[in-house]
């Protein structure tokens, strides 16, 4: 495929492609440009250009479109979907609900975009008025991951799109060719030319040419906090406004009264959904003793049912999207079984046919984890769960917010209110007591301390992708 800029299908100006791997082979599967800084140039100026008329058009217009590309969206949901499955190498089913569920939170947007509003006061004398509204931030760079690649771009482009933004998104390596369709798929729906833009390479080369480029006025990007920090450091250099995604190490409390057939389903489902690759996912565990060995009992049981889908076969998780991936869930296991913890489950790179030529990786549960140990300090962003016993609710508490992270928390407890100070005191910015659910499309997203700053979804991430601007009015009182 090649580059969508200005409403077109463009090669990169060198004439260097990059290949796309399948995770589950490890063959190509397609190329992609190797843009450089000459194409972010050309992306950035067409969504500059566009932008002049786009902020202009009638709020009803914009919604009107990204109502229309959302049902585009639902309409190719299964072409998008295999291209995603093929990228990415996640289960089929799994990626077609993330075109569908993208599509909703376009819808959610633009409806947040009609309920948005001026205010006018009264003023101090007659023939005085002063109105505050709102208008646009600018051109917007979207950086996105690998491993929801059009869920975290929908959090932004969508938002952006409803405030009169134009956007130039830039794919991660790994899964561009999803997000080339779409782009394809949104003008061909009506969304004008230049609107959405999609530029395709390396990260730190193309993304730095954008990033300091003078036009743009937003990065919005979700990713590595290492990475997140580069950003931040590299916009200031012309005042760039920021919403960084960054990543987690998310921790769950469960306390002797919890429901423990409820915990361990919820914990188990949501540690390993997309085998593990994802930032506010159950990273480690905190169980009072009471119910240690039965938590362990209960998780080993229904993380065991979770099966790793083969080349050609089913199965309720796929491989890891790379070797850099991979190896951090290698690693953490290594460094916990040498540091003496228990490995329940998993704990070694799954082989044989089906899964030679992949990097996959199952289920792992480490018990009788330390805090000396990587799992219970690092991010993994694979499918290892480090569990680790506590004394007491309060002991899980502090030990949940002693890191650097703070970007979601769990707690399971009976007692409500027990239950509800633990959530108030998680340092983070989405906790969930009692079950895990999907994050919702309506409230903010975003997290504390290092995992970030700013949020999406909602009418809070369309407020980001808009200035406030003060107009003091005069005139001449008639009578």
């Amino acid at each position: 495929m090649e580059m969508f800029i200005d409403g077109a299908w463009r090669a990169a100006t060198s004439g260097e492609r990059l290949n796309v791997i399948a995770p589950a082979t490890g063959q190509v599967i397609d190329t992609v440009p190797h843009g450089n800084a000459s194409d972010a140039d050309l992306a950035i100026r067409a969504a500059e250009r566009a932008m002049a008329e786009w902020k202009r058009r009638p709020m009803a217009d914009r919604v009107a479109i990204q109502k229309t590309c959302a049902q585009a969206m639902r309409d190719h949901a299964e072409t998008v979907g295999n291209a995603l499955h093929a990228e990415l190498g996640r289960p089929l089913p799994a990626c077609i609900a993330e075109i569908t569920r993208s599509a909703d939170l376009l819808d959610v947007y633009a409806e947040e975009g009609l309920r948005l509003s001026a205010s006018m006061s009264l003023g101090a004398a007659p023939g005085e008025r002063t109105v505050v509204t709102r208008e646009p931030v600018g051109v917007v760079i979207a950086i996105t991951p690998f491993n929801y690649p059009i869920t975290l771009l929908m959090f932004k482009l969508g938002a952006a799109l409803i405030a009169g933004c134009t956007v130039v998104a830039k794919p991660a390596e790994d899964t561009p060719i999803s997000t080339l369709m779409l782009a394809e798929i949104f003008h061909s729906a009506g969304l004008p030319a230049g609107v959405f833009n999609v530029v395709t390479g390396k990260g730190r080369e193309i993304g730095t040419a954008m990033i300091e480029h003078p036009i743009p006025r937003k990065i919005a990007f979700t990713g590595g906090t290492a990475a997140g920090k580069a950003i931040a450091a590299a916009a200031t250099g012309t005042m760039k406004r920021v919403t960084l995604e960054l990543g987690g190490q998310s921790a769950a409390i469960v306390c002797a009264d919890a429901d423990l057939d409820k915990a361990t389903t919820a914990i188990a489902r949501h540690g390993f959904a997309n085998s593990g690759q994802f930032c506010y996912r159950v990273n480690r565990v905190f169980v009072e003793r009471p119910v240690y060995e039965e938590v362990l009992r209960r998780l080993a049981e229904k993380a065991g049912k979770l099966t790793l889908q083969p080349v050609g076969g089913e199965g309720d998780l796929g491989p890891l999207v790379n070797e850099k991936i991979y190896s951090n869930s290698a690693l953490q296991s290594d460094d916990a079984r040498e540091k003496g913890a228990r490995i329940l489950l998993g704990g070694t790179r799954q082989t044989g046919p089906g899964f030679d030529d992949g990097f996959y990786f199952p289920p792992t549960l480490i018990a009788d984890a330390t805090q000396d140990m990587l799992i219970m300090r690092e991010e993994t962003f694979g499918p290892v769960l480090g569990i680790a016993p506590v004394d007491s609710a309060q002991e899980a508490l502090d030990l949940a917010n002693r890191s650097r992270y703070g970007l979601a928390g769990f707690v399971f407890c009976r007692d409500l209110a027990k239950g509800l100070t633990l959530c108030e005191g998680l340092e983070a910015g989405s906790v969930w007591l009692n079950d895990i659910h999907r994050s919702s499309h309506y409230v903010p997203f975003g997290g504390m301390k290092e995992s970030g700053l700013g949020r999406e979804k909602g009418r809070y991430g369309v407020e980001s992708y808009l200035e406030y601007k003060t107009m003091y009015l005069s005139y001449e009182v008639p009578i």
